[in-house]
């Protein structure tokens, strides 16, 4: 297959650069028939190419066929609006030919969902599809969606099964019950992921949810901008769980999370992409996965992808990797990036019909991976010493294969990353006892916690600044009207009288408080305190419903704590986890796709 793509984009280009149109006379007659013409033509290439004539031939019959087809769908579509589709199957059902879909743009993706299942045989519900390297949504209109005549729509089954091929009753029913629950399963995710950003969205001091801590490369938690947060939880969750599908080789299910994962990146800002390698890995292994489904011709943009990818390691490891070495002191693991990163830029230009910077690429590669060749000893020695494989692989390619030093430098990182959770435990401590000391004074939990956000965890700070924000202390005091003295006294001040009870009111009856706030807003409450006091002069009432509620209210928590377990299960506990690869597929595409290029230089030697 792969050395069929070859060629046909080998042909391609002769025909570019020939300047010649097999869908015109002499190569296709009046009746869209091959004109004999097209045989010399395919003696010629074969000659150059040193190929079976009959081959060459062939392929170029295919590539006139589909561009007569593609001219009479151009002309059928601005006489009659109705657009062609290009469908690629999943590989146990896909043909040689590519197959197309007629439809009119108007239509909602559910009703394309379900013609695209009628037309190739599959269960409706059991299949995604993906155009424009985005998920098919099911409410909106085609044309709403982006989706144009011509476009190249993927069909991913959410299960497939071996035993496709049997078409008993027995297996069909356990397809459509594995299929059910890996519908569940992506649903589950979706609302994990949800569920986190949101409470990312929610929580002021996000310290205080240890599992929407992001650290960066020495581990260390660090600060992103509420505006970003939710975005970027999104985009890494999404991101995590593809890696855990691509781990358990279920690239359709994969796939949807990548490219969501890739949505949400694009909602961050530029610089932030640029300071950490998350998005450059991202783009790595969605082109993987489009390859691992055999669907690289449906990633228009995949040169793209893997130049964005190698312009991201550039500006986060810096130049020669001279960022990354200051940071890390080595970058033997990072290199199991640009192994990938090398084979992919390979396959994409092998695929192209570019054969020599195919064989360049992937000479790179093959490099790299004798250089991070692990020897299986090694790995059970330093497991003897109490370390994981993980940690082994790790340490090893870390310490260029030396075993003493890897041990060392896996008990080095391990005593760091022991050293920031102590520090950041005791961080999370001493919050939380100046939490509980505000909330002692009277104020909420969420007053105590923004207080402390804003004034940096410094508690002298915090109350200082309280009355700066939409909550003060919660006491009864602060629910009774202010003395009739105290508002005369400011309405002495030259105070309108309802803005001085307001401002008593915030402040629970600090006439100094309640002056200078007025003075430097003009004499009125800024907006947030009038909320405020507006809350405080009402009291909150128990409806008779809410008790019935609560049994249904434990049991969405119950879903909720379900999904947000089911998310967190495939966040890795070793936080380099994405750089450790056994590089056992790597090393057979790399053999089998050098062996294709071998054979082309070979014959471009005879030739």
């Amino acid at each position: 297959m792969a050395q069929k793509k070859y060629l046909q984009s080998k042909l391609t280009q002769f025909l570019r650069e020939d300047k010649i149109q097999l869908w015109k006379p002499p190569y296709t007659d009046e009746n869209k028939e091959v004109g004999l013409a097209l045989k010399d033509l395919a003696k010629k290439y074969s000659d150059k190419l040193e190929c079976c004539e009959n081959e060459v031939e062939k392929v170029m019959e295919e590539i006139r066929c589909k561009a007569v087809e593609r001219g009479t769908g151009n002309e059928h579509y601005k006489t009659t609006g109705i657009a062609t589709i290009e469908v690629f199957l999943p590989p146990r059902v896909r043909k040689d030919r590519k197959n197309l879909l007629e439809t009119r743009l108007h239509i909602t993706g559910r009703e394309l969902r379900s013609k695209i299942a009628e037309t190739f045989g599959f269960q409706e519900n059991y299949i995604k599809i993906v155009i424009n390297k985005k998920q098919l949504q099911l409410g909106d209109t085609l044309k709403e969606q982006g989706v144009t005549h011509n476009v190249k729509a993927m069909v991913l089954e959410l299960k497939q099964s071996e035993e496709d091929v049997r078409k008993t009753f027995q297996v069909e029913e356990e397809k459509q019950n594995e299929a059910k629950l890996e519908e569940k399963r992506i649903q589950r995710t979706k609302r994990g992921l949800e569920i986190l950003a949101e409470r990312a969205e929610m929580v002021v001091d996000p310290e205080a949810t240890p599992y929407l801590d992001i650290a960066n490369q020495t581990g260390r938690s660090i600060r992103i901008p509420p505006s970003e947060r939710k975005a970027l939880m999104l985009a890494m969750g999404y991101h995590e769980k593809g890696r855990a599908f691509l781990k358990r080789k279920e690239y359709g299910i994969a796939l949807p999370c990548l490219l969501d994962a890739d949505k949400y990146f694009c909602e961050c800002c530029r610089e932030l992409l640029d300071t950490v390698d998350n998005y450059a890995v991202l783009q790595l292994d969605i082109v993987w996965c489009y390859f691992r489904l055999g669907q690289l011709e449906c990633l228009d943009d995949a040169e793209k992808k893997l130049k964005l990818a190698q312009e991201c390691f550039r500006k986060c490891y810096g130049e020669n990797h001279q960022r990354l070495l200051h940071i890390k002191g080595n970058c033997g693991k990072e290199k199991v990036l640009f192994l990938r990163l090398y084979l992919l830029q390979g396959i994409r230009n092998y695929h192209s019909g570019n054969g020599e910077e195919a064989y360049e690429y992937l000479n790179k590669a093959c490099q790299l991976l004798k250089e991070l060749y692990i020897d299986p000893s090694k790995v059970h020695n330093l497991m003897q010493l109490g370390f994981s494989a993980q940690e082994a692989r790790l340490g090893l390619r870390a310490c260029d294969g030396n075993v003493d030093h890897a041990a060392v430098h896996i008990t080095n990182r391990r005593e760091e990353l022991d050293q920031i959770k102590k520090e950041e435990r005791e961080k999370k401590r001493r919050r939380l006892e100046n939490i509980n000391h505000l909330k002692g004074m009277g104020y909420s939990m969420r007053a105590a916690r923004q207080a402390l956000h804003q004034a940096g965890g410094n508690l002298e700070e915090a109350l200082k600044m309280w009355w700066l924000n939409d909550s003060a202390p919660e006491s009864n005091n602060r629910q009774q009207s202010p003395s009739q003295e105290k508002i005369d006294q400011l309405v002495y001040m030259g105070f309108d009288a309802v803005a001085a009870k307001a401002a008593l009111r915030v402040f629970r009856g600090n006439v100094q408080l309640a002056a200078q706030t007025l003075v430097h807003n003009g004499g009125r409450l800024p907006p947030d305190l009038q909320l405020s006091a507006e809350d405080s002069s009402s009291t909150p009432s128990t409806s008779p419903s809410d008790s019935a509620g609560t049994s249904s209210a434990s049991t969405d928590e119950d879903m909720e704590t379900e999904a947000v377990n089911e998310v967190l299960e495939d966040i890795p506990e070793h936080e380099e986890d994405y750089l450790d690869s056994t590089l056992e597929d790597e090393e057979i595409i790399i053999a089998e796709y050098l062996s294709y290029v071998e054979n082309i230089k070979s014959a471009a030697k005879k030739n």
